[in-house]
């Protein structure tokens, strides 16, 4: 249907939706007009804000064929448009990550608490309630983009601080310490980390013999080991996780004193994990677990938080400390430097678009800003060399800057000038410094407040080496082990268990038990007879005893800095038509006063009618909502429906695995065919808490506080 043309006077397009979305055979004839978004012939002025145009800005007439000689003939090469479209495709795809390619972002502030002017001259921390505006991305690090949430790994927590003089990259992770003491070991770290070469699998996975027959040779990752196979890795979400600056730095203060600092981002929700056997089945369910939880909670007003929480500690300190605090495989425990509460960090806004922001954004651990300086730290010193080189090669150019998420919202003046995507370059006829063209001149050096570093002085013989102060690579792993409930060192042998069960090389993993047995004989043996190797090996040399002096810390546990009660987690409720409708009245009541997430599972997504008539919308198919995806569950069903749950196997599923990774449990009596048909009607203990009348759900809430009910099972060791 060829279209008339409009007299030229009327200055309009015609749109017609109907041709390009019905495939009819407007689509195929001489048209010049685009496909709308309803199903009329309309006009819109050529300045309309929504009319299509190509990057230029030109408006566009047609964008369902490209131009070319007859309807059958060959394209031209004049096609502007079609060419810049295509280009622009074979081009949307940036390198991705080597290291943290699945992330997710979200936009936030910090507000100080105090000024700490006495310990720093950043400006960030000068003034009492400031906010400064950030941006945080959450990462796994060994798995592409398109690997699993859940997957075991380290996650990046990355800081960007807008601060009024210049943005500050706080590039850290939940663990606090690190693989290797030297950054020329990072290549091959990764190397063995990522999926072998000749076969490009595993993926996101460190249970394979290249990872730990590195591992296996290199005993300054032993405190890591304990840290990665332990629940850390698989947070349950971001939101109850901490952050570690993993180095120390330093605070230098107005007077030019320094104060070594290591920093701490401490969640206000308490810390949370899975357990694996939940990790592996959240995979499954939804891959996507950890960005829909964040992205869900900021929608809903819940928004995340954590404190920023300082170690501070003088030259007097790190003298006399049992470890060099310039290692990056040690931590200082919390016992020994209290952490220092000092500000908030809230997240609060969604990206606009993923890719523009969480996937642009730069960071690298050189931006600090004045008031805040590094130490000789080998790792940190490597990293400021490596993070600048990995973003030119990420986003093309040296002006990276330049996009909006990296943009300080601070003034910047200097004289870096063109490249490619410059989006900017300076002004006037100097583009050089010094210069003597006075005020024309352009920026000019600020020695009164500009960055300067600590004077620390140095000397020594240039040489490759490394410190006799970093050789002691087994006393904080057993410190570390030795800090954990006995559940959590459970897991901790369960993970070893596990990653060590999929090495094929039997002399791999004894070299790992060899190196256990320098951490705690009891998880050696345990790991050992799990893989049933039936000689143990003498332990692996060690260049330093381990110290058996090293106090438990607290701090190092998950379990024993958990929540204060449910707020910000998610109850599952399994539901049938015919469901009390004053108890569920009530649990909704509940759970919006404790501030707890309710959804609903039902056999249809359409929802049930409870027994007062009332449809209510699921918000997840039985088949579809797993009992992975929830903190506890309650099972609500008529009695009718319990009948019919019971032949369901997602049902008996639901029910059995929850049970199985120690959930609490709310249920009424008409739940009871469903447990015996799940297996679970023999193993109901404390954390099934009976639902007989409406003020019950205070006393389950309350209960749910505690997370899981470990007493449950302990897995056999």
């Amino acid at each position: 249907m060829a279209r008339k043309r409009p007299e030229k006077s009327t200055r309009t397009q015609r749109l017609d939706s109907s041709s390009a979305l019905s495939g009819t055979p407007a689509q195929y004839g001489e048209v010049e007009v685009l496909a709308g978004t309803g199903g009329e012939t309309h006009q819109i002025a050529e300045s309309d804000e929504n009319a299509l145009t190509t990057q230029q800005g030109v408006p566009v007439a047609d964008d369902q064929n490209t131009l070319r000689i007859g309807a059958r003939g060959p394209a031209a090469l004049e096609d502007f448009h079609f060419r810049e479209k295509l280009f622009h495709f074979d081009h949307e795809r940036i390198p991705e990550r080597v290291v943290h390619a699945r992330g997710f972002g979200a936009h936030g502030y910090f507000e100080n608490y105090e000024s700490l002017a006495e310990i720093t001259r950043a400006d960030l921390f000068q003034r009492a309630g400031q906010k400064t505006p950030a941006f945080v991305r959450f990462s796994t690090v060994a798995g592409s983009k398109g690997s699993a949430d859940l997957a075991r790994d380290v996650r990046g927590f990355a800081v960007k601080l807008y601060t009024q003089e210049g943005n500050w990259d706080l590039v850290g992770n939940n663990i606090p310490v690190f693989f290797i003491q030297d950054p020329i070991k990072f290549p091959d770290l990764v190397h063995a980390a990522k999926p072998a070469p000749d076969r490009g699998f595993p993926q996101a996975q460190t249970a394979h013999d290249n990872f730990w027959d590195f591992i296996s040779l290199s005993p300054e990752s032993m405190h890591m080991v304990m840290w990665i196979m332990s629940d850390r890795t698989i947070p349950r979400s971001f939101r109850f996780m901490e952050g570690f600056g993993v180095h120390t730095f330093r605070l230098i203060n107005a007077d030019g004193k320094s104060t070594f600092v290591k920093f701490h981002w401490k969640p206000k929700l308490g810390l949370q994990s899975v357990v694996w056997n939940e990790a592996v089945k959240i995979n499954g369910a939804d891959p996507d677990y950890h960005r829909r939880d964040l992205w869900n909670a900021i929608e809903m007003g819940d928004y995340p938080e954590w404190e920023l929480g300082l170690q501070l500690f003088d030259d007097a300190f790190a003298e006399k400390f049992a470890f060099d605090i310039l290692d990056p495989t040690k931590i200082i425990p919390e016992e020994d430097v209290p952490v220092r509460r000092v500000g908030r960090l809230v997240l609060d806004r969604r990206v606009d678009n993923f890719f523009a922001e969480t996937e642009q954004v730069a960071f690298c651990t050189q931006n600090i800003v004045p008031g805040i300086d590094f130490t000789n730290d080998p790792l940190l010193q490597g990293r400021n060399f490596s993070y600048l080189d990995t973003q030119l090669k990420r986003l093309g150019s040296p002006n990276f800057t330049h996009i909006p998420i990296n943009a300080p919202k601070c003034p910047v003046r200097h004289f870096q000038q063109d490249g490619h995507m410059a989006m900017h370059n300076p002004t006037g006829r100097a583009n050089y410094e010094p210069n003597s063209w006075g005020e024309e001149g352009g920026p000019r050096e600020f020695p009164a407040a500009g960055f300067r570093s600590f004077p620390a002085p140095e000397e020594g013989v240039k040489r490759r080496t490394r410190s006799e102060t970093f050789a002691d690579h087994y006393s904080q792993a057993r410190q570390f082990y030795i800090s954990q409930t006995e559940t959590e060192q459970t897991h901790i042998i369960n993970a070893l268990t596990f990653e060590l069960s999929k090495v094929q090389r039997v002399d791999i993993r004894a070299r790992m038990v060899a190196h256990l047995l320098n951490i705690d004989d009891e998880l050696a043996r345990a790991v050992a007879t799990n893989l049933r190797i039936e000689t143990m090996p003498s332990p692996a040399t060690a260049a330093r005893p381990t110290r058996t002096d090293l106090k438990p810390s607290a701090a190092l546990s998950i379990l024993r800095n958990g929540p204060e009660n449910f707020a910000g987690r998610t109850l599952g409720v399994l539901v049938t038509d015919g469901v009390d409708a004053k108890l569920l009245a009530a649990l909704v009541k509940a759970a919006r006063k404790e501030q707890v997430v309710l959804k609903l599972i039902a056999p249809e997504v359409g929802g049930v009618e409870d027994s007062e008539g009332t449809l209510h919308p699921a918000h997840e198919k039985l088949e579809g909502g797993p009992s992975v995806l929830f903190d506890a569950i309650a099972v609500l069903p008529s009695p009718e429906g319990g009948e019919m749950l019971a032949t369901f196997p997602s049902a008996r599923d639901f029910v059995a695995d929850a049970v199985s990774h120690c959930k609490f449990v709310a249920w009424v009596e008409a739940a009871r065919p469903l447990f015996h048909k799940a297996g679970v009607a023999e193993a109901m203990d404390e954390g099934f808490v009976p639902i007989e009348k409406p003020k019950d759900w205070i006393t389950f809430l309350t209960v749910c506080g505690k997370l899981r009910y470990w007493d449950r099972a302990i897995p056999p060791r």
